[in-house]
């Protein structure tokens, strides 16, 4: 109940069972856009109003509570108001604490980045509140910092986490980051963990960001930590949440007279403190008197360096000779040339390369960069393909053998499969060079000169030739593609079945199945691309069947990126198989594989895997059409 003027008794507990059964049947929007901006207005300078609109709220039952809070946390239009209109209500009532605590923060994720700081900021504008700010924080940095999470969780969850998280660190406190520095650190470090270990780069992204701003509110005055990332506008918005957003309404404006009035009086001290901060301008003399000072370097006489040539070594004509410097020399500048010429004279010389690929493979693999070239990385993997295409069965078998091999780092695993898919491209892919038939010079008519009746003229004779001209083709000049064999078609089991079959098998220091999950991402890929470039191969069907039981033996992974490479290699082998075959030969397979996509596109917390899922079953379902279209 609550006090009416004359001190007259009221009960507003029938207004609180309406508004509640309002908001329950989904027309909170409706009634909350007329009665939100007069609560506002009724607010903003009356306490009397708020203790009424505070007993509204409180006398809503709990099977209402969530659909009220959740519509006066989403309408309204900052920190302040909200406090004002809902008062300690988180505090007394444990369904409404529940709601904006847990569900809002913890348990949903469709929510904008303005409705996190209006709750949040309401949260931390009263201190009986303040305590339930730090409970959120310690719980949103537990599971930021979960491994669990992180795997299984979507990105867009994780990013709403990581938003929220941000925006109650710019609202601590000194004192109460004092009180917590334990926690936050020890969340820190386990979140940068569990981040830094995922395959998709944006979660990787997200956590360095994340990490930066805890560790800059954690360590004020020592060393923070510092990542490379890309900065664009998602890396922008996450950091300005930092900055604390200054309150809407917090100090009423003064009238436009008043402000005129304190501009006019202001003016004089500002044209003192004005004239007070620029000193006078020099003297004409004293100008001259530091030119002469500056200017006495004038008399020396500059070197003539006009006939000085830059001196470039010569790179090597022949490839053995290219791998003696490349493993021996001690000339930077030598070496240098060398990388850059190898491509061109790998391509140039087949029969030569083929006398010494497998060796030359070898050195380009285990090549370190001796000097700074700014594109080093591209020049290696460009000869290393040029190597590979040129003699495709011995360089592949080697390079397939090396990547299970021992004591080689992730990076160079990486480097193989990278090598691997640009040689197989361009071997299934030969660069093919048309011919351009010479198209009839075009008529040009030329206006008269001097008359004004030439643009009519020249309309009308132009209408003439479209109405009697008849064209079967516009565009540009027709190109004669010219054939070639597909190259990758006898070469494409040496590239795929070496990588498939030891994939279960763990080494000292390589463990596909355990923490390198990223190459094993990766090696995932490789295959699905090798598969799909082999369409219309001879082998192409047993290619096909074994890398669905590949994917069958992989289809629970935890890693998303895997499971996108899972989904993408069903899509290679529907779209490379030849249909009869994938009937004849696969026909229980893809059963279950259905069975699976569609638990994928219905339970698979990754919206990427969702898609290419769904991706998958379109294309079984046009498979089935065409089928059953084809008369037997």
């Amino acid at each position: 109940s609550c006090f009416m003027a004359g001190g007259s008794d009221c009960s507003i507990s029938f207004l609180s069972h309406i508004l509640g059964k309002v908001c329950v049947h989904g027309r909170q929007k409706e009634l909350l856009s007329v009665l939100l901006p007069r609560l506002t207005d009724l607010t903003k300078a009356d306490c009397i109003w708020q203790r009424i609109c505070w007993q509204l709220l409180e006398g809503v039952p709990d099977r209402c509570m969530e659909a009220v809070v959740l519509a006066f946390v989403q309408q309204a239009p900052g920190a302040d108001v909200l406090s004002r209109l809902l008062g300690n209500l988180v505090v007394k009532n444990k369904k409404a604490q529940f709601v904006v605590t847990q569900k809002v923060l913890l348990l949903q994720y469709g929510h904008t980045t303005m409705v996190l700081q209006t709750l949040l900021g309401h949260l931390a504008l009263d201190s009986l509140r303040r305590p339930l700010l730090l409970k959120v924080l310690q719980e949103l940095l537990e599971t930021w910092s979960s491994s669990s999470a992180v795997k299984h969780s979507p990105a867009e969850q994780q990013l709403y986490i990581s938003k929220a998280i941000l925006i109650c660190l710019a609202h601590l406190k000194e004192s109460e980051i004092e009180s917590c520095r334990q926690e936050l650190l020890s969340s820190l470090m386990e979140g940068v963990k569990c981040h830094l270990d995922s395959s998709l780069p944006q979660t990787r992204r997200l956590g360095m960001i994340v990490a930066e701003s805890i560790s800059s509110k954690i360590n004020t005055d020592g060393p923070v930590l510092k990542f490379q990332y890309e900065e664009d506008d998602e890396a922008r918005e996450l950091k300005s949440l930092l900055v604390q957003p200054p309150p809407c309404s917090a100090v009423p404006s003064p009238p436009d007279d008043d402000r005129n009035e304190e501009a006019d009086a202001a003016s004089p001290l500002e044209l003192e403190s004005n004239q007070k901060s620029h000193p006078a301008a020099p003297t004409m003399a004293e100008e001259e008197e530091v030119d002469t000072e500056l200017d006495s370097d004038d008399d020396l006489i500059p070197y003539d360096m006009s006939e000085d040539k830059e001196l470039k070594a010569k790179a090597p004509v022949y490839i053995r000779e290219c791998i003696e410097v490349l493993t021996s020399s001690e000339d930077v500048d030598k070496w240098e040339a060398t990388v850059r010429a190898l491509e061109t004279l790998v391509r140039k010389n087949p029969a030569a390369t083929r006398e010494v690929s497998v060796e030359l493979a070898k050195v380009l693999l285990h090549l370190e960069e001796k000097t700074c070239i700014e594109d080093f990385v591209e020049l290696r993997q460009r000869a290393q393909v040029a190597v590979l295409t040129t003699d495709p069965i011995p360089v592949a078998e080697y390079l397939t053998s090396q990547f299970y091999s021992l004591n080689y780092s992730l990076c160079q695993r990486t480097d193989i499969l990278n090598v691997l898919v640009l040689a197989a491209q361009e071997l299934a892919y030969p660069k093919s060079h048309g011919k351009t038939k010479p198209s009839a010079p075009k008529p040009c008519i030329q206006p008269l000169p001097g008359s004004d009746s030439s643009k009519d003229w020249r309309r009308i004779v132009d209408e003439r030739i479209r109405s009697k001209t008849r064209r079967f083709a516009m565009g540009r000049p027709q190109v004669e593609p010219v054939s070639g064999p597909n190259e990758f078609n006898s070469v494409a089991g040496h590239f795929f079945f070496p990588l498939i079959q030891r994939f279960d098998r763990p080494l000292t220091t390589f463990d596909l199945l355990g923490e390198d999950h990223f190459v094993l991402g990766r090696l995932v890929h490789t295959l699905a691309v090798l598969l799909y470039l082999a369409v219309n191969t001879v082998a192409v069907t047993a290619m096909g069947k074994a890398l669905l039981e590949f994917v069958w033996a992989l289809r629970f992974h935890t890693d998303p990126y895997v499971r996108q490479g899972l989904l993408s290699c069903i899509s290679s082998v529907l779209l490379s198989v030849p249909a009869e075959r994938l009937l004849e030969d696969m026909a229980e397979e893809l059963l279950e594989a259905q069975s699976w996509l569609g638990d994928v596109v219905e339970k698979d917390p990754d919206g990427a895997c969702r898609r290419l899922a769904l991706q998958d079953l379109v294309l079984l379902e046009n498979l089935k059409k065409k089928l059953t279209a084809e008369p037997s």
